[in-house]
């Protein structure tokens, strides 16, 4: 792996491909009707808000971790991820070298409206559920439980996905099958909890509590369930130290937590709710907050990110 601490990528511009869309984080390029291009680039989001500033180094962390857990996982689900060297796509030398280490050539596939979500631990809008109604998405939960609570048995949390500058909105398993039908339902469900599950034991045996993560999914011609876009990121979950979890507290994290504690902080003097654009962040949580990238792989991999 190539050192990392190159001037950040905004946005990624590629004279071999042509950009069909720029998400929070990936821009995407078609290749032929069965293959694209991911770049994942520096941009951070929160709030379903894209930041000013990138985090030097975060798309090719973010490439890496999502890899390593395609590779771990495919026995559980058959995934997106084909093997053609970037080489035989982007011919062009500069193209090439603004998106090594932080693109994939994909299979083209139409991900599924919903967002498929796992919890193991009261979190987030997990928690604000509980505290309103004692359930999250129609599911019941003892009595009592404090913030970031491990739960009894991870559960299956579906969201819909929201537009851009919308939040997603949790919805029960129930609305689920309307959306997806009975046997896709079902099948989303299951396989987001096997892999949860495996990912969540794999990553504590590590040092690493994955309190929450969240997958997309799509079915292809065959009708084959793949996992696609990104999996098991600080982005898509929530990365806890395992060694200063305790319940009842927000617990510190490897993830862009710190960014979202920041700006909800009187310091950075930004209303999420207003409307208004964030603020630009401080070198400090930039530098923090990439540290907490890179922490993740290399606890989670065993391998140094240089």
């Amino acid at each position: 792996m190539s050192d990392k601490s190159s001037a950040p990528l905004f946005e990624s511009s590629l004279k071999g491909l042509t950009l069909s869309h720029r998400g929070k984080v990936r821009d995407i390029y078609p290749i032929d009707d069965e293959r694209m291009l991911i770049v994942t680039t520096d941009r951070l989001s929160a709030f379903d808000v894209i930041l000013p500033d990138p985090i030097p180094g975060k798309g090719s962390t973010l490439t890496s971790i999502s890899n390593f857990w395609f590779d771990h996982t495919r026995t559980l689900a058959p995934n997106h991820i084909l093997s053609d060297p970037l080489e035989s796509v982007l011919t062009d030398p500069e193209d090439l070298a603004q998106v090594r280490d932080r693109a994939i050539i994909v299979r083209r596939l139409k991900p599924l409206p919903v967002e498929a979500v796992a919890r193991g631990y009261l979190i987030g809008s997990g928690w604000k559920d509980y505290q309103a109604t004692g359930s999250v998405c129609g599911i019941k939960l003892p009595e009592g439980l404090q913030l970031a609570d491990r739960l009894p048995e991870p559960i299956f949390t579906p969201a819909t996905k929201a537009a851009a500058g919308d939040h997603d909105e949790n919805i029960s398993f129930e609305e689920t099958v309307k959306i997806l039908g009975q046997d896709v339902a079902e099948q989303v469900r299951d396989t987001t909890l096997s892999v949860y599950r495996y990912a969540a034991e794999y990553a504590r045996a590590r040092g690493i509590i994955i309190a929450d993560t969240k997958f997309e999914f799509a079915v292809d011609e065959s009708g084959e369930l793949i996992l696609i876009d990104e999996i098991l990121t600080p982005d898509s979950s929530r990365f806890w130290p395992a060694d200063s979890y305790q319940p009842g507290i927000s617990p510190p994290s490897f993830d862009k937590q710190f960014v979202r504690d920041w700006l909800t902080s009187p310091a950075s003097g930004w209303d999420k709710n207003s409307g208004e654009a964030p603020p630009a962040l401080p070198d400090e949580v930039i530098e923090k907050t990439r540290e907490r990238y890179v922490a993740a792989y290399e606890q989670l991999t065993g391998q140094k990110f240089s």
